[in-house]
């Protein structure tokens, strides 16, 4: 059973990693360019806050959430509004961060652990919510620390981020329009204290191996595949290094080769 708890825990301290990096920023610094288009550090901040906003909805109040899904003016630019809307002076949009991955966390602690709470393309369980909002936190920290010229230590949570990255094998298939395969894969990632993470069958025919930052990196965007020390062996686990996306909805602008890192869409 998933110890909710101990996924909470891990979102705190991913949250407060994040947070202790802009928290001493100057304000002129909130400004800086990240390497999603169009996005500065305020609005990787705004965009955390605006998603536990919605998440927190999800947890609590079903109808307001799909109210705030139909209410979009325009659905391909969900992710964006949102972040603007949230955007705020540094100190303000800092406690709004705060305070709503605060009432997040207690709300998620406090739902039933067999509910399904609605999300975009999906519903999910708590503990699945948790463990996506670790992976969002985690991404687009890296877009922050890459914009101010800081490289974080890779830490054990990563696992969080490596088995969603796995459990969404078939959404990133789909995701591309392409035909979701049904030959299992495994992967075997080499985790940042030397230990091996290992996903799926161990006789599977399709293998991916390498650094377990590598793999996060890729299932979130944040580099192309020809960037990383990712190994594919089989026709489905190399397809899959094209199409991999831990996030919901539609396809991202993928980072190109050697260039910056893209935003999700949802």
């Amino acid at each position: 059973m998933v110890d909710l708890t101990a996924l909470l825990a891990d979102l705190a301290a991913e949250s407060a990693q994040l947070d202790a990096l802009v928290a001493p920023l100057p304000p002129v610094e909130w400004d800086r360019p990240t390497p999603a288009p169009g996005w500065s550090v305020a609005h990787q901040i705004a965009h955390l806050a605006w998603t536990d906003h919605v998440a927190h909805l999800a947890a609590t109040d079903a109808a307001a959430f799909f109210a705030s899904v139909t209410a979009a003016p325009d659905p391909a630019r969900l992710v964006d509004d949102g972040a603007a809307a949230f955007l705020a002076p540094p100190a303000e949009l800092l406690a709004r961060w705060r305070d709503g991955r605060a009432a997040l966390a207690a709300a998620l602690a406090a739902a039933p652990p067999g509910e399904k709470l609605p999300w975009y393309g999906t519903g999910m369980s708590p503990a699945s919510m948790v463990t996506a909002r670790i992976m969002e936190t985690w991404a687009h920290g890296e877009d922050v620390a890459e914009a101010l010229g800081v490289e974080r230590v890779p830490t054990a949570r990563l696992r969080h981020v490596a088995h969603l990255g796995f459990r969404t094998l078939g959404h990133g298939f789909a995701a591309h329009g392409r035909p979701v395969p049904a030959a299992p894969v495994r992967v075997e990632l080499a985790a940042p204290d030397g230990a091996l993470w290992t996903f799926g069958p161990a006789d599977a025919a399709n293998l991916v191996t390498g650094p377990a930052l590598d793999f996060c990196l890729l299932v979130t965007q944040r580099r192309h595949r020809t960037d990383l020390a990712l190994v594919a062996t089989g026709p489905v686990a190399d397809e899959w290094l094209d199409v991999a996306q831990a996030f919901a909805g539609p396809p991202g602008a993928k980072r190109a080769a050697g260039s910056g890192h893209a935003k999700e869409t949802a």
